[in-house]
């Protein structure tokens, strides 16, 4: 979405992992859409575990930057329990359902310890801890880690490389893609009603043929078709699977559906006339003083919703920028914010940034813009993750064709991508990608099959 003087990604910002596993990276790299960091070698080797290494200052909620050696400290605690949740696929003991509970155990069991027993040290690293937690919270797109599942948690693969953005956006990979297939062949603005199976259409005044797959838009153009592959976001499924699919799905599909976990992730823009922070700092983070992942939250999101932000990503560069601050917040805060009004959320991250900063005088930006992911009617959240009480193979069951019969003579009737249906790679664009190479593989198996006829 261009925005100011550059380009404000409301949807997918970084490229997670870009090596030569990564079909994303392939392409863009194939088209020369990425910057000559993203080619480096050595950038492509880096292991970060899901998470972009920025240079970053992190500002407390008393008003001032806090000791870069604590806040490190705390981090690296953090990563090291997040990186032992990993461990416990095929477990029958688990030593807590979620991984939040289990995060929290470990952080109990290490309290005397922190701040080498010192009380102000221990709350400051706590304090730390629950800032991780909540950036936790953004990368796995939910409102708690306690309702990600513990036992799936490492199936997740990260890959290595240091994740980078596209220069051009993102939307400059879709476009040559695109620029590959006819003209007319993608129908955008082009909402789908309901997808009829099972069933024997005809097209008007063609007798000769008919096809099991109807799929009728809202306005009323319908297609006929032997084949659909669905994309549509899991958070649209879970609210209308019923009424978009006739017959409905089978049992198995629907459970899957309803298990999966599904949370919001979104973004605020603030642009600035002129920056506050220094030219090298490219992360601004948060942390509340007083909060420890021990204590239970405050539930009164008017009053607290902002808390839950992570802190902010400075736009690079700044040149086909300005000075743009991307901040993010997931869960029910995040929610809660697409409500208020543009003016509300800028009063609010104004008076946010002069509490961080303890400067009073810091200017208002120049103007906010957000995503608003839950609103979005054909989205209803950001991505998917593995819920207590699902597994990977939810994730499976959810990518399976239908007919489940594989002898029916019409298969492959429906089919199903999206990142919800990658078992090791879903919320990413990666994964999203993969999945639809895979359906679309499964109809070239189908064509090249000899015929039994």
């Amino acid at each position: 979405l261009p925005a100011a003087s550059g380009l404000a990604e409301m949807g997918a910002h970084w490229i997670h992992g870009p090596s030569p596993g990564n079909p994303i990276f392939r392409l863009a790299t194939s088209y020369s859409l990425l910057g000559p960091e993203a080619a480096q070698e050595e950038n492509q080797q880096v292991e970060v575990g899901g998470h972009p290494l920025l240079p970053s200052v992190t500002y407390g909620s008393s008003g001032k930057a806090l000791s870069p050696t604590a806040v490190s400290e705390a981090r690296h605690l953090f990563d090291t329990l997040l990186e032992s949740a990993r461990a416990f696929q095929g477990t029958k003991e688990l030593p807590a359902p979620s991984v939040g509970q289990y995060l929290r155990g470990e952080i109990a069991r290490r309290v005397p310890a922190l701040g080498e027993g010192r009380e102000d040290a221990r709350r400051l690293q706590l304090a730390v801890l629950a800032a991780c937690l909540k950036l936790e919270c953004c990368i796995s797109g939910t409102h708690s880690m306690d309702l990600v599942a513990l036992e799936p948690f490492g199936e997740y693969v990260s890959l290595p490389g240091l994740d980078c953005t596209f220069p051009g956006g993102y939307s400059s990979l879709p476009d040559c893609m695109l620029s590959a297939l006819p003209e007319g062949t993608v129908l955008l603005n082009k909402a789908v009603r309901t997808i009829q199976w099972k069933g024997s259409f005809r097209e008007e005044g063609d007798e000769a043929r008919d096809f099991p797959v109807r799929v009728e838009c809202e306005d009323g153009d319908a297609f006929l078709a032997d084949h659909v592959i669905v994309t549509v976001p899991l958070g649209f499924l879970k609210e209308h699977h019923q009424d978009f699919f006739q017959p409905p799905l089978p049992q198995r599909k629907v459970e899957a559906i309803r298990r999966l976990g599904f949370g919001t992730n979104n973004k605020i823009f603030l642009e600035f006339e002129k920056p506050f922070w220094d030219p090298q700092q490219q992360l601004l983070e948060v942390v509340w003083e007083d909060e420890s992942p021990l204590e239970e939250p405050g539930t009164d999101l008017e009053a607290n919703w902002f808390k839950k932000l992570i802190g902010f990503v400075v736009l690079q560069p700044p040149e086909q920028h300005g000075h743009v601050l991307c901040g993010f917040i997931a869960g029910k805060e995040s929610e809660y914010m697409e409500m208020l009004s543009d003016e509300e959320v800028l009063g609010t991250m104004t008076h946010l940034l002069r509490t961080l900063t303890g400067n009073p005088h810091l200017p208002t930006p120049r103007s906010v813009l957000r995503s608003r992911w839950h609103s979005a009617p054909y989205t209803r959240g950001s991505y998917s993750y593995v819920a207590v009480g699902s597994s990977g193979d939810d994730i499976d069951a959810l990518a399976q064709p239908l007919p489940e019969d594989p002898e029916d003579p019409r298969p492959l009737q429906l089919l199903f991508a999206g990142e919800a249906t990658h078992r090791t790679f879903y919320s990413t664009t990666h994964g999203a990608l993969l999945s639809g190479w895979r359906e679309a593989e499964r109809l070239n198996q189908l064509f090249q099959a000899p015929s039994s006829a």
